[in-house]
């Protein structure tokens, strides 16, 4: 035991407790909220924060000051203070508007769901270009919310001849943070210059990059099938920096990539920041979808991750699914008698099989791979897809097919 253990000092960081705002609206329901906040619960796990208590209210759309109903904020105030709350955690994005006043009512921390995201990212990205991605998304994140809290950052650049007449502080940490963010994007011009010269370097192989909701397996998949070691971890966002490796298929070789997580409610700042990395995606050949076919919303993920494709341009991609972690489903078997209509709950495997995924042209393949299990039987149809764009490419080209 150490000295200061003996002491009886103990050096262990507390963790952060936080709570849980959410919104019933017009467009989202008791369920999708409830949804919702596990997954928010589940990013401040991520983050390092022990999630207490969650508050729900019923509106028609977000109160324009204060996110929630006056009372509503009040009863949280009375929860925050008498729990000792460190963080009040917000579904959806707030205003600068909102989270001032809401700061000026609970007098704790107050971040929002792209706050949390940028937060994780940040501590996730290990490479400098990944972090010069969060950084700047950082940054066009605070600045439209700056306060007198932030008066500091003018301390970052010498004070002769910074500060114009009349200038205020705020004014002045805008200004800092305009140049930061002018940098920054000049940075990352150049780092996407230097991506799109290797892209066009290995622009006669194949390109398959890895796509799917956060957490579902997709740096799990890439370690298996090229024999790497990529970083992967039942937290999300474990990668942000894509991985290129040279994959050979019997005798026809292929680069696979590990792409960024989607999310629902993805900042904006973030795809625009992580252009780069998504371009990797943008410029393959085939995308491997992976679904987390365990979770009771992967359909719900399955559109989250379409929709972020078209958003980025890359909708139109020859996809093959992969239905994950077959190791983790779970259903529940209906009784003989019970006339009540079959549910997601109760589908087999083979009843998902069967359904919209097996019809769709589609491939689609159900693994697990914590377990290896039909690996061989994904990389035959990966195999003859890639041959199939082989063959088109370089139609006189002499290849052992």
């Amino acid at each position: 035991m150490s000295m200061q253990m003996s002491q009886g000092i103990n050096t262990e960081i507390k963790p952060e407790t936080a709570i849980l705002i959410g919104l019933i609206t017009t467009k989202q329901d008791n369920q999708n909220v409830d949804e919702y906040l596990d997954e928010l619960a589940f990013l401040l796990k991520t983050a390092g924060a022990i999630p207490r208590q969650r508050f729900i209210q019923k509106l028609r759309y977000a109160h324009p000051k204060t996110f929630v109903g006056k009372g509503k904020l009040e009863e949280i105030r009375e929860y925050v203070k008498a729990e000792n709350i460190d963080i009040a955690v917000f579904d959806d994005e707030l205003s600068p508007a909102q989270l001032r006043n809401i700061e000026k009512i609970l007098e704790c921390k107050i971040l929002d769901r792209n706050n949390l995201i940028l937060d994780i990212f940040a501590t996730r990205a290990r490479t400098a270009h990944a972090k010069t991605q969060v950084e700047l998304a950082q940054y066009e994140y605070l600045l439209p919310r700056l306060t007198n809290l932030w008066t500091h950052l003018s301390k970052q650049k010498g004070g002769i001849g910074m500060k114009g007449p009349g200038e205020t502080e705020i004014e002045t940490d805008r200004r800092i943070i305009r140049d930061k963010i002018t940098l920054l994007k000049k940075k990352l011009i150049l780092v996407d210059k230097q991506k799109s010269s290797q892209r066009k370097n290995r622009g006669r192989l194949v390109r398959v990059a890895l796509v799917g909701y956060t957490n579902v397996g997709k740096s799990t998949l890439m370690n298996l099938l090229s024999k790497s070691d990529i970083f992967a971890e039942n937290k999300l966002f474990a990668t942000l920096d894509t991985t290129v490796r040279k994959l050979v298929l019997d005798n026809l070789p292929l680069l696979i990539s590990d792409t960024v997580g989607f999310i629902r409610k993805l900042p904006h700042g973030i795809i625009e920041s992580f252009k780069s990395t998504l371009d990797e995606v943008r410029e393959a050949d085939i995308l491997i979808h992976v679904v987390d076919i365990s979770h009771p919303e992967f359909e719900e993920q399955i559109n989250v991750v379409q929709q972020t494709l078209s958003d980025i341009n890359a909708s139109d991609k020859r996809t093959i699914f992969v239905f994950n972690k077959i190791d983790a489903y779970t259903f529940i078997e209906k009784e003989a008698d019970d006339l009540s209509p079959a549910t997601k709950d109760n589908f087999s495997l083979e009843d998902l099989k069967n359904t919209w995924m097996a019809k769709d042209n589609t491939p689609s393949i159900f693994i697990s791979a914590l377990k290896k299990q039909n690996l061989s039987e994904l990389k035959d149809i990966l195999y003859q897809e890639v041959k199939e764009i082989h063959r088109k490419r370089f139609p006189y080209e002499k290849f052992l097919y």
